[in-house]
């Protein structure tokens, strides 16, 4: 008989987790709160920095995951321990025993409306990464007109690297996103005028730095060093956004019909109810807690349980597929030692 592994979410973690265990013999059972598979990469248009489609991706790791048990709409109702295994109760009244738990629980976007200086709620020009993405997908949003933002900016590090926020880490993926969603707009809308106001530009990954190269230099979009101060609106409705450009040293105020946040990743805190149910630790980033941050983030402190993907912090989606594939590796490690 296959043996039962509890995956905690459905998202691309979960996916490439349950694609690679169902492959090692075992018998991965995928919960998902949501209606549907693929996270929050199922509600992005195209990926950086090949701009290839996220469907693609979500719809391929779909497929590899096809024969694992998948509850969509479910959620953990309860967990109790058993001597050597787990008995996990689901909101849609099943129980799953396994030795197994796989967090793959993901992130939240942090919620933008709290940083009030920039807007978000209050103006009607103003949105969000994940706003824009989903224009990207459905086209529908009142907020951009059919012919197009004539001018508009794009804000770095929103409920990131913010002390007041408390979030003073770094979310990894805004930076880049940014440049991705900039270079959208201007080849949609190419007389358009975009900026991005950025503290610091964290282009760490392969290829990264080419992709801001090439926004600069193939669509004129400008960056401007400094963080945004004030958003206010004017009598014909635009925003006026003031900055300091702390490279020249000078406040700058422009006017714009669009402001767009890049709200940053924080934990998921829905994940704190089954943490405390099994007596795991989160850490000081709000996150889930590694045995350790270098050599074994995706082992719990806990036998067993194990972690993947950002529920132990920012990563990007290569990061979060190759945390996957270890995890599923390290769980089929861990079942033929205890069966020695």
């Amino acid at each position: 008989m296959k043996e039962n592994i509890l995956i905690i979410g459905g998202g691309i973690a979960g996916l490439e987790a349950a694609a690679q265990l169902l492959r090692l013999g075992y018998n991965p059972i995928i919960v998902e709160k949501e209606d549907h598979l693929g996270g929050h990469v199922a509600g992005w248009n195209r990926l950086f920095p090949d701009m290839s489609p996220a469907e693609d991706l979500v719809a391929r790791l779909t497929e590899a995951a096809g024969e694992a048990n998948i509850f969509l709409n479910t959620r953990i109702a309860f967990v109790n321990k058993l001597k050597d295994s787990y008995n996990i109760m689901l909101t849609n009244g099943i129980s799953v025993i396994t030795r197994i738990l796989l967090f793959a629980t993901g992130f939240s976007l942090f919620d933008a409306s709290k940083k009030e200086e920039y807007g978000y709620g209050v103006y009607d020009k103003v949105m969000t990464n994940r706003d824009l993405e989903n224009w990207f997908n459905t086209g529908q949003d009142e907020r951009i007109p059919e012919e197009g933002p004539r001018a508009m900016g794009f804000v770095h590090c929103v409920g990131s690297r913010d002390e007041k926020a408390k979030n003073p880490q770094c979310s990894k993926v805004c930076c880049i996103t940014a440049v991705k969603q900039a270079i959208e707009m201007k080849q949609k809308f190419p007389d358009a005028m975009v900026y991005c106001f950025y503290m610091d530009l964290r282009m760490f990954g392969k290829k990264y730095e080419d992709f801001y190269i090439s926004a600069q230099r193939d669509y004129g979009v400008r960056f401007i060093r400094g963080r945004v101060s004030e958003v206010s609106e004017n009598i014909e409705g635009n925003l006026v956004v003031k900055a300091e450009d702390t490279l020249s040293g000078k406040p700058i105020k422009v006017t714009l019909d669009l402001l767009v946040l890049m709200s940053g990743i924080v934990c998921n805190q829905e994940i704190c109810k089954s943490a405390a149910q099994l007596s795991l630790p989160m850490d000081s980033d709000g996150f889930l807690k590694s045995r350790d941050n270098v050599a074994d983030i995706i082992e719990s402190p806990k036998e067993g349980i194990f972690y993947a993907g950002a529920c132990t912090g920012p990563k990007t989606v290569p990061e979060t597929l190759a945390e996957a594939r270890s995890a599923a590796l390290e769980i089929h490690n861990y079942i033929i030692s205890s069966r020695k």
